[in-house]
């Protein structure tokens, strides 16, 4: 059985301020294996790291991400006092590192213009040990970026899908990021968000499945180094 790689959900959002530069760091420094974020655009284009495209639950600010400038919403701090990351500054800290990087375009609400590009060639000055799992909720998104750089690996995300494999052979999709387990007639590969319940994670591990999303990576890949001995 191929070993179920285990993701750091925005970080390490148990102990951290999901998506800060420390979570991730303590992740990178406390055996993680994969981590797992979103991007969004400032108003002057500048790719940042964060799910919401509001910024009120997670700083001291509010408004939409897309209607500040990089120097507006570096001025809105997240609960532990940093600012907004940078994309740049999380490729800063996980650029030549032993462990997987999954980059949700968080453009399924709002679609920011030029997303794919910028992203992708902000990613090209980096040096990645494993490359970039590019995933997104909005299809348009990832044929956009398919387009623009077919080698890469890109995945959908989804809540629920008919015929995965038929869907995954079709697009050239690398995989299905699904919220629950999808049964396929041929093999797919399938990493399942979010999963913090522990009964889940064990039946998904015993199931082999390629990753899981989780908030508490800890916890689930000691489940996992338990289930695949």
């Amino acid at each position: 059985m191929k070993k179920t790689i285990i993701f750091a959900h925005r970080g390490y959002p148990v102990k951290f301020a999901e998506n800060s530069l420390e979570g991730f760091r303590y992740v990178v420094s406390h055996g993680g294996e994969g981590v797992e974020f979103d991007v969004h655009l400032t108003k002057n284009g500048v790719p940042v790291v964060m799910h919401d495209e509001k910024i009120d639950r997670t700083t001291d600010g509010k408004g939409y991400i897309k209607d500040y400038t990089l120097a507006e919403i570096r001025k809105f701090h997240l609960a532990n006092g940093e600012p907004v990351p940078k994309l740049s500054e999380l490729f800063d800290v996980l650029q030549d590192k032993d462990l997987y990087i999954n980059l949700e375009f968080k453009t399924n609400k709002v679609h920011d213009q030029g997303i794919e590009k910028t992203v992708l060639d902000l990613a090209k000055k980096y040096h990645f040990v494993h490359p970039i799992i590019f995933s997104s909720f909005n299809y348009e998104t990832l044929k956009i970026a398919q387009k623009l750089d077919a080698d890469e690996e890109y995945c959908y995300l989804v809540k629920g899908l008919k015929h995965p494999a038929e869907i995954t052979k079709k697009n050239h999709f690398a995989g299905i990021h699904p919220e629950h387990y999808l049964r396929s007639s041929q093999p797919v590969t399938e990493r399942i968000w979010t999963v913090d319940n522990s009964w889940l994670a064990k039946h998904y591990c015993k199931l082999g499945v390629a990753g899981l999303f989780t908030n508490d990576y800890k916890k689930i890949m000691r489940i996992r180094d338990e289930v695949q001995k």
